[in-house]
């Protein structure tokens, strides 16, 4: 028996709390979305502060591959409790870490406490979805980390007057994480007891050779690469949105950001339930198009309406994307390989917001314009949907063979 066999309703408890501790998770990494300018108010030098925001999602891309092998059901526990005691220490350690070497440090531990939460929750979490919730799910998940992009920045600037610096929220936002550990004791029991009934094959370590089978998948191993293209579409977008606002001259970026969110989290809670009654393949096929013919016409808008009507239709584009992705490739793991590809996805964003804005340097280094990047974005756009197309059709050859 594997838990999601005894779990059919997804707003089960231990599927909404782990939620919570995913928010936790991503609270830790939202509120360093000025972490640039804090580099600059403690005098490091210009030329480590771009290196410095980056190594942390660096850290992140280059652990995870390293933690995914021997993360499992059995251990998942432990680990995630181990990793917010860590996530503690590291976020008060901004307090007194000013140096160039010291702060090389501590965002390296902090992209690898961040990998070991995220991965050992996630790893927990895919027990708790009903197979024929998926998209429900991951939605739910998708919700979890975008909540703390739109809360804590705000409430960070409703804070700064009144603190020293920075690095006071930094260590502030670790309540959040002591809240984690009571939650996660209060859930202990309640894991031992679900995961008892599970499968023996379930609770064990994945072996080797299954790692490898998995990525012999076709499925999975173009769903997987159609999530980095993606992600490497919306990392352009995060990026350097703010630079083509300027470069066009059309509208306020701030305003772009927070249509295109309230959007992305409306779409992901409201259509939610239809994500699992349509045809995954189809509905994401429509979706890319649209996100693909966004990103084209972004660099040329003359008018504010159509600006904001943009922001409408790339939030309710990745809105719909990223959630129908994770379900696409969820569905196609074996049950127990399901914690493994989820956090493959988990790699794919750290690639993603680790390698674009260097891509995206590197092409205006070269002499592009800002508008040239989402245009490449577009192009990645359009790898990531011929993608779904070939495994659209590769399916249904199979359905018409059967």
């Amino acid at each position: 028996m594997t838990v999601e066999a005894g779990k059919k309703s997804l707003l089960n408890f231990e599927f909404l709390a782990l939620c919570l501790i995913i928010v936790t998770a991503f609270c830790n990494v939202s509120v360093f979305y000025s972490f640039y300018y804090y580099l600059g108010v403690i005098e490091i030098p210009v030329v480590w502060r771009g290196f410095l925001v980056g190594l942390e999602p660096m850290a992140a891309f280059g652990l995870r591959l390293l933690v995914l092998p021997w993360l499992h059901v059995r251990n998942a526990y432990a680990v995630a409790m181990a990793s917010l005691v860590l996530l503690i220490i590291v976020s008060c350690s901004y307090l007194w870490v000013e140096t160039v070497t010291a702060m090389i440090i501590l965002r390296i531990i902090h992209g690898g406490v961040f990998v070991l939460l995220t991965s050992a929750v996630i790893s927990l979490m895919v027990n708790f979805i009903p197979p024929e919730k998926s998209g429900q799910g991951f939605s739910t998940l998708a919700v979890a980390t975008m909540i703390p992009y739109a809360l804590i920045p705000p409430f960070t600037e409703a804070l700064l007057p009144y603190v020293r610096n920075a690095a006071d929220i930094y260590a502030g936002v670790s309540i959040f994480s002591v809240a984690a550990i009571l939650l996660m004791l209060v859930l202990k029991s309640r894991i031992s007891r679900a995961l008892g009934n599970m499968d023996a094959v379930l609770m064990r370590r994945p072996k080797l050779a299954e790692i490898r089978d998995n990525f012999r998948q076709q499925a999975v191993v173009i769903l997987l690469a159609a999530m980095l293209f993606i992600y490497l579409a919306h990392a352009t977008f995060f990026y350097f949105m703010k630079n083509l606002a300027l470069q066009t001259g059309i509208g306020n970026v701030g305003a772009f950001f927070t249509v295109s969110m309230v959007t992305m989290i409306g779409v992901r809670l409201f259509g939610a339930a239809l994500f699992d009654k349509v045809s995954k393949l189809r509905l994401i096929t429509i979706v890319l198009v649209l996100l693909m013919l966004c990103l084209i016409a972004l660099p040329g808008v003359r008018t504010l309406s159509v600006y904001y009507l943009l922001a409408l239709v790339y939030g309710g584009a990745m809105g719909v994307a990223l959630p129908i992705l994770n379900a696409l490739i969820f569905s196609a793991s074996k049950p127990a390989l399901r914690g493994l590809n989820t956090n493959m996805t988990l790699f794919t964003m750290d690639a993603g917001y680790f390698l674009t804005p260097y891509l995206g340097g590197m092409l205006i280094t070269l002499g592009a314009d800002f508008g040239k990047l989402f245009y490449t974005a577009a192009g990645f756009t359009l790898l990531s949907l011929s993608l779904v197309i070939t495994l659209y059709y590769s399916e249904k050859r199979e359905r018409i063979h059967e």
